[in-house]
């Protein structure tokens, strides 16, 4: 299998000549219909807004296939040593079922049954803490279960939940109260912490080594908290369960009520699936409603083996990405969810790119002569529409937008005002949005004038639902990964977080000589 660099690439030498689309010009009503690819769990993919014509296409085709994305998408799948920086496996396909038919045997285990055991530990367990059969110390049911982690343990899971919270008030599911606590900053431990019942609260303790120096500071202020509840038989140790891995102190511990496994193979970003989703989202809302997303998130990862461009979307928007990016120079990329519930999903977006794609150097340590991975922001419609939206109309650079839309709202709350719904009026302004980026507006006053051709592509389904949330997941770690492989960099390790962490531990160890530390340590002191 070739690893080469992306401006190596015959396709990409193509592409660079090619002249760039005008799609104010171009964009018809066959093109939106045709522009259209199932992106599964519901969703379709529309690319009808972006500067391509058939022509690119088939050049970006031709780059997909001389990257060999498929083969590299089968070798991850199958097992074989990926992330050449920590010298691992990436697995985190293999937590929503076996895309292919091999097993995948890792230091001696079948990592296929290890997760498929998990997720049955987690089934049990949920369903025990929902019936009441577990309780807290002092005998009283659970109500609310608090997650203690930073990171991918914090950003993903928050997303998802609060992505479904709203789907499951509409259902006749019993739900548990869901609460986050990730900053080291003691002021969100203590927001949180204010309004909680320690005698009804289960915490979710999440550290893959067990040793997370922010996941441990806000265990131990939940601990001194938990100190001032004088209750009789009251023991912190019936209130906490541990996600981390066999070997971490967490695993053997006899401070929490039970542990749950996760391990090296999949990282912290690519974890929302995982034990580490699984845990606070089958105790809050069911087993069967963390099961339907990982069907969603499984049936993308099978549709991500399709070799034309056309028909696989995680594909087609890595590689509008990548002309987006290397092409058309743009820095930046707009995620906007025409969807309160997903309010928290381009925060965890940004940690699965921007931590994954961010990197100046390829595969085998050699730097590259390319950008990589743009910046991404996002906030939800129609609230971005009245905050950023006029950069992104009338701005100097131009910000390309993944939008995110929905026909029909989760809770089904909804009244007509001026002749048309709450849900009408957003999704409205979703696609007057999309074309007013593309068309713009002619006017003799320069003020009014915008010049369009701005970018945007769509992904749409009937309904936030768990199997389209997982679906939606899903599409952007693959998108992630696909355009890894086109870059020739390693997407599964993350060394640019560690250098401030060794430093931040430097300067509470009193500097050890650091004069440059020591002078900003004393602002904080004056």
């Amino acid at each position: 299998m070739n690893y080469n660099n992306l401006d190596t690439v015959d396709a990409f030498s193509k592409l660079k000549k090619q002249k760039v689309t005008d799609i104010k010009a171009a964009l018809t009503k066959d093109r939106v219909e045709s522009y259209m690819i199932n992106a599964g769990g519901g969703f379709s993919y529309n690319y009808a807004a972006m500067p391509v014509d058939d022509h690119i296409i088939d050049i970006l085709q031709d780059l997909c296939e001389e990257q060999e994305l498929v083969a590299k998408y089968k070798s991850l799948l199958g097992g074989s040593v990926i992330n050449l920086g920590e010298k691992r496996q990436v697995l985190h396909q293999l937590l929503r079922g076996s895309v292919l038919s091999q097993k995948v045997m890792v230091d001696g285990e079948d990592k296929g049954l290890f997760y498929a055991n998990v997720n049955q530990k987690i089934a049990s367990f949920s369903e025990k803490i929902r019936n009441g059969e577990i309780k807290g110390s002092t005998g009283k049911p659970f109500t609310t279960i608090c997650q203690i982690g930073i990171g991918g343990s914090d950003l993903g899971p928050r997303a998802l939940y609060l992505a479904l919270k709203g789907y499951c008030t509409g259902t006749n599911l019993k739900q548990l109260e869901g609460k986050f606590i990730s900053n080291v900053d003691p002021d969100d431990a203590a927001e949180v912490l204010s309004h909680l019942d320690m005698e009804t609260t289960l915490f979710v303790l999440v550290s893959k080594s067990g040793t997370t120096l922010e996941t441990l500071t806000n265990r131990d202020l939940v601990l001194s908290k938990m100190r001032q509840c004088n209750v009789p038989g009251f023991n912190p140790a019936r209130h906490f369960v541990a996600v981390t891995s066999k070997t971490s102190p967490l695993a053997s511990s006899h401070d929490v009520l039970d542990s749950f496994y996760i391990d090296n193979y999949i990282g912290g970003r690519y974890s929302a699936t995982s034990a580490v989703g699984g845990v606070i989202l089958s105790c809050t809302f069911g087993y069967e409603v963390f099961e339907k997303v990982l069907e969603g998130a499984h049936e993308v990862d099978v549709l991500s083996l399709e070799p034309d461009i056309r028909k696989n979307a995680s594909m087609m928007a890595a590689a509008l990405g990548i002309y987006l990016r290397n092409i058309l120079s743009l820095p930046t990329l707009a995620i906007l969810p025409y969807s309160q519930a997903l309010s928290r999903f381009p925060a965890h977006l940004q940690q699965l790119a921007m931590e994954s794609n961010g990197k100046h150097v390829n595969r085998f340590g050699e730097k590259i002569n390319y950008s990589t991975e743009p910046v991404i922001f996002g906030e939800p419609g129609t609230n971005g529409q009245h905050s950023f939206y006029q950069l992104l109309h009338q701005g100097t650079d131009i910000t390309p937008i993944d939008f995110i839309g929905f026909g029909e709202s989760q809770r089904g709350m909804d009244g007509e005002v001026e002749g048309s719904t709450s849900q009408q009026k957003l999704v409205a302004n979703l696609v007057a949005q999309i074309v007013a980026f593309l068309q713009g507006q002619e006017n003799d006053n320069p003020n009014k004038r915008f010049e369009g051709n701005r970018y945007s592509s769509l992904m749409v389904a009937k309904r936030l639902t768990p199997k389209s949330l997982g679906a939606l997941l899903s599409h952007y770690e693959n998108t992630v990964m696909f355009q890894g492989f086109l870059w020739n960099i390693n997407s599964f390790d993350q060394e640019g977080v560690q250098l401030g962490k060794t430093l931040a531990t430097k300067v509470l160890k009193g500097c050890e000589g650091d004069e440059v530390l020591m002078a900003y340590l004393k602002l904080f002191h004056a």
